[in-house]
């Protein structure tokens, strides 16, 4: 079935609020034409009783089966005789014994008779030549003549009134409802402007304009809280953009590296005859800056995997113990060309349920780094422990320290505090990037303690067994190798 709807939020606002108040004036105007017909009616009703009474009062025998009016029927009669009424007695038999005057209608006995005038309630009827009246029946001596006495009053007065409320309700409901819609459609367009210059401004925004903001008119309305939600997802966008841009820039310059080097051993390698030794030093070369490519092009690799949230974990009880071990082992030949120390201190057994490859790449990373920003003949520490029952790892050195401005960047990508030195030293600036995003996904996290001059210590706080699973289950999209 088709169904019209409008668009616009200003037409259907403006529609909604014409059909409320339509609804509202028709059950007012209901509410009114009832309580004037019941209070038009209960008017009558008692007039009828008057007229009654006064029936009772002023008619008397007149001979043994007549009755007559006491006095001047047109002084006691007028005014039931103005509103169209009259007074009528009949006999038991159905014998009209009294009319007044001027009433020469044939409108007929009355068929219902009350039991006795206290019961008697004025009833609404047709009579033809005369229309709706309103009539009270009951019965009623005079001397001891039976008699059954009707007073009747016209109900044209009543409808009168009733049919001029009609007509003003008539006249005046679709005015005030099309002032009201016209009103309602102004308000509504004032209280949407807002949307509008949001809307506006909207779509000024693209990827080479993320700066701009919307709007925020009234901070404490709800547009101004929704422009302000809109401009912290629009600031999050500008930060995600730019990230996006640095990363692309510093993958870029770190895989051109070592394409470069490759292609400059190449072409002097080829700049004339030389014998096998040469040769052999220039393809080693050159296999050695395709390794560094291929590792970076992995690292690569496994953060984007991170990002779309591809990696699932293969937990297991570990031993900490014995993989860091196992990666002192690894790592003790590069620690011995810069004649370092490497010391493990750890009190017993102590397991972690998680994924071996993942937290071995963490261990590996922080390690790595260690050895390679401390100082030759220096002394490189591994600690295993738990504190109050949820197992760590640190790594300790002795090496020049971070400044407190560099503790929270140095896990974004590619950062560097010395780039210089960094890449010299063969990093890609991805390494804690790497260990901070391998230990969150256990659930963990990296707390870094450093004071400059005098080294760093790199905690790895891991999830006890009892609370293995609890965490999260890989990398999520935004960004958790990332600044946060």
């Amino acid at each position: 079935m088709w169904r019209w709807r409008p668009r616009s939020l200003r037409v259907r606002l403006t529609l909604w609020y014409a059909g409320a108040l339509a609804i509202v004036l028709g059950l007012y105007a209901g509410g009114v034409f009832v309580f004037l017909w019941h209070s038009l009616s209960s008017a009558l009703d008692r007039q009828l009783h008057d007229d009654f009474e006064i029936a009772e009062q002023m008619l008397a025998r007149d001979g043994p089966d007549g009755v007559r009016w006491r006095l001047d029927a047109g002084h006691e009669e007028g005014e039931a005789a103005d509103s169209g009424g009259w007074v009528d007695v009949w006999s038991s038999t159905g014998r009209l014994l009294y009319r007044s005057p001027g009433r020469d209608v044939d409108v007929g006995a009355p068929l219902a008779v009350a039991s006795s005038a206290r019961d008697a309630r004025p009833q609404s009827e047709y009579l033809p030549g005369v229309g709706r009246v309103r009539a009270l029946v009951a019965p009623y001596t005079i001397g001891d003549l039976a008699v059954v006495l009707r007073v009747v009053r016209s109900e044209e007065p009543l409808w009168h009134d009733l049919r001029e409320l009609l007509l003003v309700l008539g006249l005046g409901f679709p005015l005030a409802l099309g002032l009201a819609a016209f009103g309602g459609f102004a308000l509504a367009r004032r209280a949407l402007r807002p949307v509008r210059d949001m809307a506006e401004r909207a779509r000024t925004i693209t990827a080479d304009h993320l700066g701009r903001r919307l709007p925020v008119d009234d901070p404490e309305g709800e547009l101004g809280q929704l422009a302000i939600v809109f401009n912290d997802t629009l600031a999050r966008l500008e930060r995600s953009f730019a990230e996006l841009r640095r990363f692309t820039a510093d993958a870029s310059h770190e895989l051109r590296t070592p394409l470069t080097a490759i292609r400059s051993v190449g072409e002097v390698g080829l700049r004339g005859h030389r014998d096998d030794h040469a040769y052999r030093e220039i393809i080693g070369s050159m296999l050695e800056e395709a390794d560094r490519l291929t590792r970076l092009v992995d690292t690569l690799l496994v953060l984007s995997r991170a990002d779309a949230d591809a990696i699932s974990l293969r937990l297991e009880r570990i031993d900490v113990r014995a993989l860091t071990d196992e990666i002192t082992a690894q790592l003790e030949v590069l620690a011995e060309e810069k004649r370092q120390v490497l010391s493990i201190e750890a009190p017993g057994r102590i397991e972690v349920v998680a994924d071996r490859l993942i937290l071995r790449q963490a261990l590996l990373n922080l390690l790595d780094n260690a050895i390679k920003y401390s100082p030759e003949g220096g002394h490189i520490r591994v600690l295993v422990g738990q504190r109050t029952g949820i197992p760590t790892i640190e790594v300790v050195d002795n090496g020049p320290g971070i400044a407190p401005e560099h503790r929270e960047a140095i896990f974004r990508r590619f950062y560097r505090v010395d780039p210089a030195r960094t890449r010299n030293a063969g990093g890609a600036g991805l390494g804690l990037c790497i260990a901070r995003w391998a230990v969150e996904l256990h659930g963990g996290r990296i707390e870094l303690e450093s004071e400059e001059g005098k080294g760093s210590t790199f905690r790895i706080v891991c999830v006890a067994p009892h609370e293995a699973g609890t965490g999260p289950r890989s990398g999520g999209a935004d960004d958790p190798m990332g600044e946060r």
